[in-house]
């Protein structure tokens, strides 16, 4: 078994074949591996110490995955950016890597300059790697090096960095690449941003498995008619930008075979909608973060027995992935309700035991299905009652006239803290009436976990990952 993600991706990729394709350029997996090879020699050449982190700003691209790969296998790991966060808060983030210079696409020079004179790093500017001459040389790398470094949402501070072992890795795309049912004839096409888990994380496993690769530097009706067209054969996403391809009535994809889903669940009428423009498609929620992913799955057999009758399944994660030993900790309270833990090889971020504390709070059913609660730091303590935002909103947003939710504890003189609905109407014209709200969750929830006060708003405060930043949340 190859024991190094680079092994992986130097082995899929000697051919002559289609490898990645950006824009009008082709390049063949000789001609990705040949350019990943100039990114080394150029990392090399800028004086970057074995083994430590080059934080780049570069967007899905060819270059970038070229970039990543030539770092992985010549002892520079990249920890790619957020192109799209301000320049104090990538700022913060490089002084914890502690780097002395920064990467830039030629597109994001003048963010990258910024970003020096905050730090007093040098910066970098990424050349037309197929403008490099070939060195022919062969990129290799030891099964505990680090391939890559993910961060963190940053959702409670500055972005956490997380090391990627090249063993590690290389057991992630193994298990992925199997679940998503990937190999050479597949075509992956990623939406999310590059230094995301689900952006990088998911091109990494494309890569190991030999598929061809395209990206989209954002979601939108238009990339995923870009997709269609070239012929994607795999991609993911969160399921607004689903409900926002069916509203548009543009989400027939014929080749789609695996469409990789995770951040929120899928309504069941979204799914039945989903399945009647791409009837052959394989649904995959799979849960995880950027310190290890995937902890659990909701596999393509479940999604077709919720829409054939047992929709709660699509309130869960699913079970335990293949490989993982899945417990919930000695935190857990009479609800069965304590900290999600994981163990298993493709988990990067592991305690002397081996276990990932994931921060989310679950409980595991008597059939093995995973259902979350919320994060540990998001709990709302009203009268002494636990209430986990998670568990509402998913309440919350399954209602047919809501397009998003989010619920926050507030103070209350009385109970403590008190449940705040903040909820994005489907119909911004037509919001739907508060008591039918305070209804429909009662019908489903404990009455301490029904919201007391309800805000209708336009949309939801979020990060440059996608999730939502609580603290954002204002009452009028």
């Amino acid at each position: 078994m190859t024991a190094t993600w680079t092994a992986m991706v130097a082995r899929a990729y000697d051919h002559p074949r289609p490898a990645v394709r950006f824009g009008g350029a082709t390049w063949s997996g000789h001609e990705l591996l040949d350019r990943a090879a100039g990114a080394a020699d150029w990392l090399d050449a800028l004086g970057c110490a074995p083994g430590r982190p080059v934080p780049a700003l570069v967007a899905t691209s060819a270059e970038a995955l070229a970039l990543v790969i030539g770092g992985a296998g010549s002892g520079h790991p990249l920890a790619p950016l957020g192109v799209r966060m301000a320049p104090p808060e990538i700022a913060a983030v490089v002084k914890a890597l502690g780097a002395p210079l920064v990467v830039a696409q030629a597109g994001f020079a003048e963010l990258g300059l910024t970003v020096a004179e905050l730090t007093g790093c040098g910066v970098a500017i990424l050349p037309e790697l197929a403008e490099l001459p070939a060195s022919g040389r062969e990129l290799a790398a030891a099964p505990d090096d680090i391939a890559a470094v993910l961060h963190t949402s940053g959702t409670t501070g500055v972005p956490k960095a997380v090391p990627m072992p090249q063993w590690r890795l290389a057991a992630r795309a193994r298990v992925n690449g199997a679940l998503c049912e990937l190999d050479p004839s597949s075509f992956y096409g990623g939406s999310s941003p590059f230094h995301h888990i689900a952006g990088l994380g998911n091109l990494a496993v494309a890569l190991a498995a030999g598929a061809t690769v395209t990206g989209l530097p954002r979601f939108t009706t238009e990339g995923w008619a870009l997709l269609r067209d070239m012929g994607a054969t795999h991609t993911s996403m969160v399921p607004a930008m689903l409900e926002m391809l069916l509203a548009a009535g543009q989400a027939h994809q014929p080749r789609l075979r695996v469409l990789q889903y995770g951040g929120a669940p899928v309504r069941p009428e979204t799914l039945r909608r989903t399945y009647g423009a791409m009837p052959g498609v394989r649904m995959l929620n799979m849960f995880g973060q950027t310190e290890g992913s995937p902890l659990s799955v909701l596999t393509p057999d479940d999604h077709r027995e919720a829409v054939a009758g047992r929709p709660e399944l699509l309130l869960s994660v699913g079970r335990a992935a293949p490989g993982v030993e899945l417990r919930i900790g000695a935190d857990a309270g009479p609800d069965g309700v304590g900290e999600v833990l994981g163990r298993a090889d493709h988990l990067f971020r592991v305690d002397d035991e081996g276990w990932l504390h994931s921060g989310d709070l679950g409980r595991i059913a008597a059939d093995g299905y995973l259902y979350l609660s919320g994060r540990r730091n998001d709990m709302i303590i009203r009268g002494g009652e636990n209430v986990h935002p998670l568990e509402v909103e998913t309440v919350l947003a399954a209602h047919p006239a809501v397009a998003d939710a989010a619920v926050v504890g507030r103070p209350d003189d009385r109970l403590g803290q008190t449940v705040v609905a903040f909820v994005v109407p489907a119909d911004p014209a037509a919001p739907p009436d508060p008591d039918a709200l305070r209804t429909y969750a009662r019908d489903r929830l404990s009455g301490f976990k029904v919201p007391a006060r309800w805000c209708f708003v336009a949309d939801l405060p979020r990060n440059a990952n996608g999730k939502i930043v609580r603290s954002r949340l204002r009452e009028p």
